[in-house]
């Protein structure tokens, strides 16, 4: 009982500690003339995905390499498959141009790189560091990409942005909002942001060793399963908080721009921490999970690109395989004799369908 306080206290530690570093962060930059566009696909991005970093770099510190990876790859899969799937659920949602001209390739490609690296069984620091320098790279292109934006182009980024601009409305006209306007109150919610994700961090991954040793099952299941829904909590606040009020670029962006900065940032960031020693990749990991992450990301390219949207029935299918990718974890972990019925009807019917499914619907789209 008392690890399970522990879990849950982490788990509010790390949402509301995200949620000050954002709001502190996204004051900070605005103050300093930085667009809320910028600030949306950076700041926003990067914040909700704090959990992440907290948890892996705390795992590294305590010697669970193989938990810090599989808290990046089971958050990544969380987020398409259950954050997506669910807000598509309740509304059908609508992926901006840019998305899929430049962000949802993006995170294809760092997926397979990240894949690339990982065959040989470790993630190592020059690994570590090439990961870091794109994340760098690839924030220094979106400012450099939002001061070149036409008119034409800011007006219609606006809209993509309309959450965040109505957020900072709500925290002018509120007490709290007058009060950290001011630059001491912004670094002290930065300060105490982090230091919730720390602690929070920390009671969260030892809670989950305690359950993963209680249940019998390793690390890396934990950390694929509930460490990696947990530390997902602000994409799934902030994801269904905008389906629920139309903002569905919003929806989109915010999931894609995480699991980039979940591969690029997080990863990389653990791997500087691990030093010389690097990132030891669990062979299960490498035999299975890293190749469902890479066929997510792989999956969103001919919905987003043809369609456009993510249907409702779309939606069902994600949460509906995410359902089916837990089960399966589960099972294997136990060698429940269900595993061989299980994957046989998953591989030779369910599968094969939604392709077929999926091919069909992506000509339709087109004719």
């Amino acid at each position: 009982m008392i690890h399970l306080f522990l879990f849950i206290a982490g788990l509010v530690c790390l949402v509301v500690g995200a949620n000050l570093l954002v709001r502190g962060a996204s004051k900070l930059a605005l103050s300093f003339g930085i667009s809320p566009l910028v600030v949306g696909l950076t700041i926003v991005a990067f914040g909700t995905s704090a959990p992440e970093v907290a948890v892996s770099v705390v795992s590294v510190l305590e010697g669970k390499t193989d938990m810090a990876i599989g808290n990046v790859v089971g958050s990544n899969i969380f987020n398409v498959l259950f954050i997506l799937g669910l807000s598509a659920l309740i509304v059908p949602l609508v992926v901006h141009r840019q998305l899929i001209r430049q962000e949802v390739p993006i995170m294809f490609g760092v997926s397979l790189l990240m894949a690339l690296m990982s065959m040989d069984g470790r993630l190592n620091l020059a690994e570590s560091l090439a990961l870091v320098t794109l994340m760098v790279l690839y924030t220094g292109f979106l400012v450099v990409q939002s001061r070149r934006e036409t008119a034409a182009d800011k007006a219609a980024a606006q809209s993509a942005t309309q959450g965040i601009d109505e957020f900072e409305a709500e925290l002018q006209a509120s007490p709290a909002g007058a009060w950290d306007a001011k630059l001491p109150a912004q670094l002290a919610l930065i300060v105490v942001g982090l230091a919730l994700l720390v602690l929070g961090s920390d009671w969260l991954v030892g809670a989950a060793v305690v359950f993963a040793k209680a249940l019998g099952v390793s690390d890396v299941v934990i950390a694929l399963t509930i460490v990696a829904a947990g530390t997902s909590m602000p994409e799934v606040a902030t994801s269904i908080a905008a389906a629920l009020k139309g903002e569905r670029d919003i929806a989109v962006g915010n999931v894609v721009g995480s699991n980039i900065f979940n591969i690029l940032g997080c990863l990389g960031l653990s791997g500087l921490v691990a030093g010389g020693a690097g990132l030891v990749v669990a062979p299960s990991l490498l035999a299975f999970d890293i190749w469902v992450m890479l066929a997510v990301a792989l999956a969103c390219l001919p919905m987003f690109i043809t369609g456009g949207e993510i249907a409702r029935w779309e939606g069902g299918v994600f949460v509906g395989y995410y359902g089916a990718y837990v089960a399966y974890l589960i099972l294997a972990a136990q060698q429940h004799d269900a595993l061989g019925a299980f994957s046989n009807v998953m591989l030779s019917f369910v599968v094969p369908l939604t392709v077929i499914t999926l091919v069909v619907s992506v000509v339709r789209r087109r004719a």
